[in-house]
């Protein structure tokens, strides 16, 4: 069996010490943070689009005269198009910033690169919801200036969160542990309403200050407390014990064709030495064996992935009729299915010591999960239900992506003794993944206004599909390495 594989070294916990919760903790709840503002953006929109467009008209003469002097825009139907054009230009200057923050991450302190992001994301996000409303400045140019600062600051998180978590927790474990890890995105969407809801009714230039202001903390509090390596204090690091501990799952059949099977890499595959740097190249770094097929298949599921995330409440609310506060409720859903399919995923991905053909069972499972998902009737717990499921299918596999798989890639044997690679592996992969996010809103809204909203499932599932035949190759290869390693464990018993 494989079990032992994973805990015959003692159960996880005991394995982890007091810095390692810490590290966990300040990570997840930064990340969370900083997703927590973003959602503040999506839930204040209304009140925004409400405050730039006209409140009173001279209907006397014409042209109508447009009495508010606080008008930004003359309907709210174009207030609304600047909107979601402010979505799009966070998401294209996000996936440009983290291909440029995990290079910078990798080459600086990741706890000074992470507490920067954050404070200085903070104070943008106050310039731009709070100072503007407080000075009744109201410029488009402004907004969309600051908004593409704010999508270069916020892209310093995810890439330095993975890199401090990948040098504190090894292979052992890795899936669960960043399975669970990686649930900091919902949590962060939850505070994020949270927050803005509490504060709301006193205007929404209020629930960008409060969301600033807690961000802002929490960048103080990563400066002064987080620990990005176990060397800081003197601990060894995860390589060094991973390598007394490598003599242990040795091949009884030792040969050439056995060698690939017991490899420590979950995802990756196997080629020549290179030479060992402290900070590879960002060209280096998208040849290593695996990073281009996972940041292409990525792409593909992480649009699927944020579709859902930016629509599920308006196509609950227009498809259904179901009112707008029933469909923000109704869509958490989706979060906990993505939670706890992370979570178990990882677990099992752990067990067999590979990623691929878990996310390819998962991603063929989503393909039929999206064909019923499509086909809810209008029935709130049928539909809470089979939004969990499809969460658990689409949502588990991208969190295992940006998160397990991202710190696999980055950890990979061809570049050991150069440590500093991880943060630029995951601002590739995220960052590749956030292009096709940001492309993905602008094609679903065309799909659902020409075609409707079956056509837009279509398109997940054709999008679904081109994520498996991404990581295909890698798919084949782990599975006849675990046939191998099967026929290895017969020939020995």
């Amino acid at each position: 069996m494989a079990w032992p594989s994973v805990f015959q070294r003692g159960t996880l916990l005991s394995r982890f010490s007091h810095h390692h919760v810490v590290v966990f903790l300040l990570t997840f709840f930064s990340y969370s943070l900083l997703h927590a503002s973003r959602k503040t953006f999506s839930n204040v929109k209304v009140s925004i689009s409400k405050q730039w467009t006209p409140s009173a008209f001279n209907r006397s003469i014409e042209p109508v005269e447009i009495w508010s002097s606080n008008h930004l825009f003359p309907s709210a139907e174009e207030a609304t198009l600047f909107l979601g054009t402010l979505d799009t230009i966070f998401l294209f200057s996000y996936a440009v910033g983290l291909f440029i923050s995990g290079i910078v991450g990798d080459r600086l302190n990741l706890r000074y690169v992470l507490s920067f992001g954050m404070c200085s994301s903070a104070l943008v996000v106050f310039i731009f919801g709070t100072v503007t409303e407080w000075l009744h400045f109201y410029n488009k140019w402004l907004y969309c200036c600051l908004w593409i600062v704010n999508g270069l600051l916020q892209s310093t998180g995810w890439p330095c969160v993975v890199a401090v978590m990948g040098n504190w927790f090894g292979k052992a474990g890795r899936g669960v542990v960043f399975g669970l890890w990686s649930a900091c995105a919902s949590v962060g969407n939850i505070l994020g309403a949270c927050l803005a809801s509490s504060v709301l009714q006193y205007g929404y230039e209020y629930a960008f200050l409060v969301t600033a202001a807690v961000q802002f903390a929490g960048g103080v509090v990563i400066f002064f407390g987080l620990l990005v390596s176990p060397e800081e204090i003197g601990l060894p690091g995860i390589e060094a014990e991973e390598n007394v501990e490598e003599d242990s799952h040795k091949p009884l059949i030792n040969g050439a064709e056995n060698e690939d099977e017991y490899e420590p890499n979950y995802s990756v595959q196997e080629g020549s030495t290179i030479t060992q740097v402290k900070a590879i190249s960002f060209y280096q770094a998208c040849c290593l064996p695996g990073v281009i097929p996972y940041s292409l298949a990525y792409a593909c599921l992480k649009l699927v992935n944020y579709s859902f995330f930016f629509w599920l409440p308006f196509y609950l609310s227009n498809n259904f009729g179901w009112k707008e506060a029933e469909a923000d409720k109704l869509s958490i859903w989706y979060d906990v299915g993505g939670i706890i399919g992370g979570t178990l995923q990882g677990f099992i991905s752990d067990v067999l010591q590979k990623r691929a053909p878990v996310l390819a069972l998962s991603l063929f499972l989503a393909i039929g999960s999206l064909v019923g998902y499509s086909r809810s009737p209008n029935n709130k717990s049928i539909n809470a239900l089979l939004m969990a499921v499809t969460g658990f299918f689409i949502g588990g596999p991208s969190n295992m992506i940006s998160s397990a798989i991202s710190a696999d890639l980055g950890r990979q044997e061809l570049i050991q003794g150069s440590s500093e690679a991880l943060a630029t592996v995951t601002g590739i992969v995220d960052g590749t993944g956030s292009i096709g996010a940001a492309v993905g809103q602008y094609l679903v809204s065309l799909i659902q206004d020409n075609l409707g909203w079956m056509w837009v499932f279509y398109f997940f599932i054709l999008m679904t599909s081109c994520t498996i035949v991404f990581i295909s190759p890698l798919i084949v290869r782990e599975m006849r390495s675990l046939m191998q390693r099967r026929q290895a464990r017969i020939l020995s018993g």
